[in-house]
């Protein structure tokens, strides 16, 4: 099942969240800045451990005091008008953070915005992608749940992924 919802990802009880971090993956802004500070210096201990992580890939750390068992921690794209393989790189963050929260065995994943926030890139493109990519995983999960700051926002993915 996939679902939207308007809320914090950092109280979902599930068993993965992700989070759009950045290619360090040593914290930062928006959902990245607001794991780190709800999950503890855990997740921070385990990041540095990783030696960072290139766009549209993603690694796993522990949740530390968050309610989920793990993060998966994914550099999504900045967004340069489109033309510069934007989808492609969004869609691979998509793809890889459900690849590694199934070698996790994973059965619930709640999704931020990935790049909707900083990083620029249009929701209203961005939805579709993610959506995409989640049907094609959504037998493989009992639910992906996205997990969206506004209402605005919100409505806007749950019309992409009907």
């Amino acid at each position: 099942m996939i679902q939207t919802v308007q809320g914090d990802i950092t109280t979902q009880h599930v068993d993965a969240i992700v989070n759009a971090a950045n290619a360090s993956l040593l914290g930062g802004g928006g959902v990245d800045g607001a794991i780190h500070r709800a999950g503890g210096p855990a997740i921070l201990e385990e990041c540095r451990r990783l030696g960072g992580c290139e766009t549209g890939d993603a690694k796993p750390t522990t949740a530390g005091n968050l309610p989920a068992r793990w993060v998966i921690h994914t550099v999504g794209p900045v967004w340069h008008g489109g033309g510069q393989g934007e989808a492609e790189l969004l869609a691979s963050a998509h793809r890889r953070s459900l690849e590694v929260a199934r070698e996790l065995g994973a059965r619930t994943v709640a999704f931020p915005a990935i790049s909707c926030g900083i990083y620029g890139y249009p929701k209203e493109q961005a939805a579709p992608v993610a959506c995409g990519v989640a049907r094609d995983f959504e037998g493989d999960f009992e639910l992906i749940r996205f997990v969206l700051f506004d209402d605005a926002t919100r409505s806007l993915f749950a019309r992409a992924c009907e």
